[in-house]
């Protein structure tokens, strides 16, 4: 129920679109041309990376071209968005431009793509940024998400349950060889508090997904620490000729 407080702010400040600032009828959405804009990923998509795919589904799960020929450690994996367009600026306004304002929106997105993966069992952990990066970027866009996600599904979140003891370079402009043999052994699980993961069903989280490097690295640290099974939620993927 709106409080008198609330009616005030509201007059003081409408709510406006999440990508372009215009007026909107609700708080953390988008108006209705952005909408249209924006590249959700709907129908058929790939089972185990969450690209989309072309056709109609049937009752069994269906890969895309990377994922038949890309050994994935994670069991299933799903995507919200195509990083482009209006999505990507986005993205980029969360994890360069201090937007974390956009974090409850684009999670509730996330957690409507990813919800088939839930079990009530589940363990919420969000791929981690070496301390360096973290210092200079102050807070982790993909822990932003993944604590929204979990705050959302009802679900516990562990943001420190996995470490990156050495930092990788930037690898934008790399290839997929590249991106796996960079990322090799980046991720592990922490000193004291990775134990949490021993038998639980995990869902890892991160902002964008290029070739899987990333979310391989991580899902093999939760391997090693015993997690029973493990998927991905990529808030936008990548895909090719986009």
């Amino acid at each position: 129920m709106q409080t008198a407080i609330d009616k005030v702010l509201r007059a003081i400040y409408p709510p406006q679109c999440l990508a372009c600032g215009d007026p909107t009828e609700t708080e953390s959405a988008l108006c209705g041309p952005c909408w249209r804009d924006t590249p959700f990923i709907t129908g058929l998509t790939c089972d185990v990376c969450g690209t989309p795919l072309p056709g109609e589904g049937g009752d069994d799960p269906v890969l895309c071209d990377d994922c038949m020929t890309t050994a994935r450690p994670w069991a299933h994996g799903r995507a919200a968005l195509v990083y482009d367009g209006r999505a990507r600026r986005m993205i980029l306004q969360l994890k360069h431009g201090d937007r974390t304002d956009l974090a409850p929106a684009l999670a509730a997105w996330l957690l409507r793509a990813a919800r088939p993966l839930l079990t009530p069992d589940t363990l919420v952990l969000p791929v981690p940024l070496h301390r360096t990066r973290l210092l200079r970027r102050r807070y982790n866009q993909a822990a932003l998400l993944s604590a929204q996600l979990a705050r959302q599904a009802g679900l516990p979140h562990r943001p420190d349950a996995l470490i990156r003891p050495r930092r990788t370079r930037k690898l934008d402009g790399h290839d997929k060889a590249a991106r796996f043999a960079a990322l090799q052994g980046a991720i592990a699980p922490h000193p004291r508090h990775g134990a949490m993961l021993d038998g639980r069903d995990i869902l890892l989280v991160d902002d964008v997904m290029t070739s899987g490097a990333t979310f391989a690295a991580a899902t093999e640290a939760c391997h090693v620490a015993g997690a029973r099974q493990v998927c991905i939620a990529a808030l936008a993927r990548v895909v090719k000729d986009t």
